[in-house]
């Protein structure tokens, strides 16, 4: 079968979330025509943007380019107010190198450590991007979480800071609330639940 649409990413996470999102908003898109950007060998794109926006819409507009596939790009990170929006653009890489989950939620905490939990607010936002390959759609939408950060990480499911945003409704963190759940309310569940109207426009157009 041949892809559809493709994720500018290689996090296996993010396409089965990704998939879960779109299918359930798409009811007759096929998941396994959404596929990953190495499956198509999309190049890698820079992220030099200073916005989630901006990087979002740089990915999808490059890999839809590169591939002739109508492409889907986010860019996500964690936002702490008392670090001004840090590491906002940079969470992927706060510890120096890209996508280390574990360091960079270590480093965070350990800058944290003595900062009293009303004060350890954060949000998790995600910027969801849509392009055609003739670049004739290119549209962002955006999805927040807010919540408060643990001391140490608590949970085994998704992937990033998941382990220690908890949700205060919920009395738990990210990675403690089943893969439903979290869809339900996540950032990138709200971006991307957001977008699909457009996808669904764009494939009715195809």
């Amino acid at each position: 079968m041949e892809p559809l649409i493709v994720l500018a990413s290689n996090n296996a996470g993010k396409l089965q979330e990704l998939r879960d999102i779109l299918t359930q908003a798409i009811p007759t898109l096929d998941p396994q025509r959404i596929v990953d950007a190495a499956t198509v060998n999309a190049p890698d794109v820079v992220e030099d943007g200073t916005t989630f926006a901006q990087n979002a819409l740089k990915k999808a507009t490059e890999t839809a380019r590169a591939t002739g596939l109508i492409a889907v790009a986010d860019d996500s990170g964690l936002s702490v107010d008392v670090l001004h929006g840090a590491p906002g653009i940079f969470s992927a890489r706060w510890a120096g190198t890209h996508g280390d989950d574990k360091a960079n939620m270590d480093l965070l905490l350990a800058q944290l450590a003595d900062i009293a939990p009303p004060h350890r607010t954060a949000a998790f936002t995600c910027a969801a991007a849509l392009a055609t390959p003739d670049g004739t759609i290119q549209h962002v939408e955006i999805g927040t979480l807010e919540g408060q950060l643990t001391h140490t990480p608590r949970g085994n499911h998704g992937f990033g800071y998941d382990p220690i945003l908890e949700i205060p409704q919920y009395g738990k963190t990210c990675a403690e609330l089943e893969p439903e759940t979290k869809n339900a309310i996540s950032h990138r569940g709200k971006a991307f639940r957001a977008l699909a109207p457009h996808l669904a426009g764009v494939l009715a157009a195809a």
